[in-house]
């Protein structure tokens, strides 16, 4: 049973997994598969003297969104960062395969939403999560490719790094709060690897400044920015259930073209707020201290200009 004061947690970066879900989905819809009754639970962790989770951290089943069957999988951050291993990735596979086959039957669904929240692949399961990464790639383009769009929310205290990161950049749509975080390496990983003094992991501004959400919207690394509550992931999970484009070979071209004209316009720069003031954003050093509607209000402007 989940205390009611996780249930009704507005914010969706403090709200756990379960939480999340919750909230998202029509009232009582959500039917776990795999869940922790079952103890599927990682068989490596024990190796190294760490407790294992009943669900490994990675929750998936289908509900209903706005009457609409969809499935759902979401990462708890706060298990080991929200990692792919083998009993996680496999969970999320196998979801997103029988989604594929469920296409024109009874049990098919509107679309999948992946919950991420991830710090990337877990370094005690290191070559099983790095397969589970390349699997899930596979697995959420095929579903596209079936018609079925896969829809990533971001907004929790792992963010989506690494292996996380690519994924979420084979999704049809990326939802993305300021609290998001999107990126292929990680900057504990970068600090590790090149010294703070290449990118300082404790600098809360840079951090957000170069992985945050409104940085990636700006981009087009994230293509709707939602307030952090939970309410505003899922009023923004409903509407782009009916903008979302088909999978095809000219969507891609499409993307690629505008890669690299986004490749062409910025590729000079070299820091974020060189970006904000070429994107036409107004006094792009305070960026992050306006709030959430003044932001959406300089997106509306940004948009109509383009």
């Amino acid at each position: 049973m989940i205390p009611e004061e996780i249930i009704h947690q507005p914010s969706w970066y403090e709200s756990s997994a379960r939480a999340r879900i919750v909230g998202l989905l029509d009232t009582d819809t959500f039917a776990e598969i795999l869940g922790p009754a079952d103890r599927v639970m990682s068989p490596h962790l024990d190796l190294f003297d760490l407790p294992p989770a009943f669900d490994d951290g990675m929750i998936i089943g289908r509900g209903k969104l706005a009457g609409r069957a969809v499935a759902v999988a979401a990462q708890e951050g706060q298990f080991m960062g929200g990692t792919f291993a083998e009993v996680s990735g496999a969970k999320l596979v196998g979801l997103l395969r029988a989604v594929t086959a469920a296409v024109g039957t009874a049990s098919a669904v509107t679309s999948v939403l992946l919950l991420l929240d991830t710090g990337g692949v877990r370094l005690q399961e290191a070559n099983a999560g790095e397969m589970a990464v390349s699997e899930i790639i596979r697995a959420v383009l095929d579903t596209r490719r079936a018609g079925v769009p896969v829809i990533a929310l971001i907004g929790g205290r792992a963010g989506a790094f690494g292996g996380g990161g690519i994924v979420t950049a084979c999704c049809s749509h990326v939802v993305i709060s300021e609290q998001g975080r999107i990126s292929v390496t990680g900057p504990e990983v970068i600090e590790t690897n090149q010294g703070a003094e290449e990118f300082d992991s404790r600098d809360r501004a840079l951090v957000w400044r170069i992985t945050g959400g409104r940085s990636r919207v700006l981009l087009g690394g994230a293509d709707s920015y939602v307030k952090g509550d939970i309410a505003g992931f899922r009023e923004m999970a409903i509407r782009v259930h009916n903008t979302v484009p088909a999978f095809s070979p000219e969507t891609m071209m499409m993307e690629q073209d505008r890669l690299k004209k986004r490749l062409e316009f910025y590729g000079d720069c070299t820091d974020t707020p060189e970006i904000w003031s070429r994107a036409g954003l107004s006094d792009p050093d305070k960026i992050y201290e306006i709030d959430d509607d003044a932001f959406l209000a300089l997106l509306s402007q940004k948009g109509s200009r383009s």
